[in-house]
């Protein structure tokens, strides 16, 4: 599981972005699903969904589905404003 902070914008994106991929890349090899969770999220701007993104893609390399948990009603407000709401499907 992949967990985000409680503060996440521009500033920390590209950081978490590279260590979320080396986690997933050093991770054996698996068919469970990668889930982000999301439940300490408070304070946040667009770049939380970039971040998100990047780890839907690195988990798609990898063959694996891709879910979000406890994702925060603005972000998921914010995504479908996007349009892409679909793509960080919550958590089942």
């Amino acid at each position: 599981m992949l967990k985000l902070p409680a503060v996440l914008n521009h500033d920390q994106a590209k950081a978490l972005v590279t260590s979320f991929q080396m986690v997933l890349l050093a991770a054996p090899v698996s068919v469970e699903p990668v889930v982000a969770d999301a439940t300490s999220l408070s304070r946040f701007d667009s770049s939380a969904l970039a971040v998100l993104l990047a780890c839907r893609r690195q988990a798609q390399a990898l063959g694996r589905a891709f879910y979000v948990r406890g994702l925060p009603p603005r972000l998921r407000q914010l995504a479908g404003l996007y349009g892409i709401a679909e793509l960080i499907p919550d958590a089942p």
